[in-house]
């Protein structure tokens, strides 16, 4: 076997924490390798140093059997290196051909683009690797699925034969995720070799040749996919056995805690966004939204909580009218929210921990003293929250931004259950987090579901809707098609429901 990456005894260091400690992974040609590990285990800091975002303090890099000094990204470029980063790294408001060619324009003259070859390059590369993609739509009016196959032909056009891709299935459908599954397969036959950093177990079986364990920073194992299995990875993965399976009891359901009527709104583009909803959530329920991403569920949450103008209809919270109130005031009135958007919602990322443990209640006792903030009091609250809700941090006095991604999430989660709400609302509530993680707040859910709370769960993970959800409400073009009970809901049911057909004999719903 040919190894086109070999990485020797990587050490990163950042205050307080060792990232890398002593790593080694090596990548054969034509192999999809994948990087596992929880959430600030090290994953993305090792790859972001094989591809010059960072320089190791010790250990050496050598590609195609060549020692290599990688200091920046326009190094890693050279040597064949392209990487596809968690958060897309696109210009909204720019084609899918003007992002392609960005920093590398084919050029009419010295000073004007040939916008046509762009536009020729683009089709040619997407249609070699089977993307289905239009070189003049827009990048905010494409799906995430699509804004991700920009990312990777960006790459690709850039010459790249090693990729590099952090956590690719975090924001994709199902079916997106079997569309990336044969794409990926599709490099290979190529001759590409690509590197996946993720830790969805379904899918390190399902994508990859071999896995390489990284554990709090160091190499644990490196193993063959052919002869693991998920609840051996997962062990290596937390350095536990880990109950993939959401245990709990029948719910005790009481009385309607939120009733939308007829709820419609708007989306960013002033098109109809719902069409005219009407849900209930009961006490002691968790009822999931099933849906492909982009069918009305964010609109959903933000007219709830007041982030959205409804322009018809009503939200009754424990029969209540809210629909007119502000966000402040809905959270008053007992609405808890994990947002789906951690970076643009749930926290500000200069901020400390310390500061964002207390974002909106830090104007109330005991966290503030009418003008100035209790920092004691917020120093208690924050550690306690730490603790808790295992977030790994070396202390509450760093950035959010520091933090991982996981890492991020489970702060907001804990902010937000200790708030002690009447209702959740958990959007994508496990995006991005690993199986450790995710097992934790899966339990602290059915927690707040059995001590009576409701739970309004929107996520794009059909595994999650299904094993924590009580009833399943589908949503499709801003409309509830139907609403099950979990005992009668199969994946084939709430995939032809998903997309717009109806259980019915005879398919597809009337347009």
């Amino acid at each position: 076997m040919t190894k086109v990456v070999e990485m020797k005894n990587i050490t990163k260091v950042f205050p307080g924490t060792i990232a890398n400690d002593n790593v080694d992974f090596d990548l054969n040609k034509g192999e999809i390798h994948v990087l596992l590990g929880e959430n600030g285990a090290g994953k993305t800091t090792l790859m972001n140093i094989l591809y010059g975002l960072y320089q190791q303090e010790s250990g050496e890099i050598f590609i195609n059997g060549s020692k290599a000094d990688i200091k920046n990204p326009k190094d890693a470029i050279k040597l064949g290196i392209g990487m596809v980063h968690q958060h897309f790294m696109l210009v909204h408001n720019f084609t899918v051909a003007e992002n392609m060619v960005l920093g590398k324009e084919p050029k009419k003259s010295s000073t004007s683009i040939d916008m046509d070859r762009a536009k020729k390059d683009t089709k040619e590369l997407a249609d070699k690797y089977g993307f289905n993609i239009d070189p003049e739509a827009i990048i905010e009016d494409i799906t995430v699925g699509q804004q991700q196959k920009v990312e990777i032909l960006k790459a690709l056009y850039r010459g790249a034969e090693i990729l590099i891709l952090d956590e690719p299935t975090a924001v994709l459908t199902p079916q997106e995720i079997q569309e990336l599954g044969v794409i990926l397969k599709n490099l290979v036959r190529e001759g590409k070799s690509i590197i996946l950093i993720t830790h969805k177990l379904k899918e390190v079986m399902s994508m990859s040749d071999r896995v390489t364990i990284i554990r709090r920073g160091k190499y644990i194992d490196n193993v063959n996919t052919k002869e693991t299995n998920i609840d051996q990875l997962a062990e290596m993965m937390v350095g536990r056995k880990v109950n993939l399976i959401v245990e709990k009891n029948e719910p005790k359901v009481g009385d309607v805690i939120l009733k939308l009527e007829n709820l419609k709104a708007l989306d960013h583009r002033e098109l109809p966004a719902l069409r005219g909803i009407s849900l209930e959530l009961k006490s002691g329920e968790i009822l999931g939204i099933a849906g492909v991403d982009g069918n009305g569920q964010k609109e959903l949450i933000e007219s709830i909580v007041g982030l959205r103008k409804v322009t018809e209809g009503k939200v009754y919270l424990k029969g209540e009218d809210i629909t007119e109130k502000t966000t402040r005031e809905i959270i008053e009135a007992g609405i808890g929210h994990i947002p789906e958007d951690r970076h643009k919602r749930g926290l500000v990322l200069k901020y400390s921990l310390l500061e964002n443990s207390v974002l909106g209640i830090h104007y109330k006792e005991p966290y503030s003293k009418g003008i100035i903030m209790n920092y004691k009091n917020i120093r208690e609250h924050v550690k306690k929250l730490i603790k808790n809700f295992d977030v790994r941090t070396p202390n509450e006095d760093v950035a959010a931004s520091a933090l991982s991604g996981g890492n991020q999430q489970k702060l907001i989660v804990a902010r937000e259950i200790e708030k002690d709400p009447q209702m959740l609302i958990a959007a994508q509530p496990t995006r991005g987090l690993d199986v450790g993680a995710i097992e934790y707040i899966h339990k602290r859910l059915i927690q707040e579901r059995d001590k009576g709370r409701g739970v309004l769960l929107v996520s794009l993970e059909l595994d999650e809707v299904m094993a924590l959800s009580d009833r399943i409400a589908v949503i499709y073009d801003g409309e509830i098609v139907d609403i099950l009970d979990v005992k009668d809901a199969t994946e084939q049911k709430l995939g032809i429901l998903m997309a717009g057909g109806t259980l019915e004999k005879g398919g597809k719903k009337n347009e």
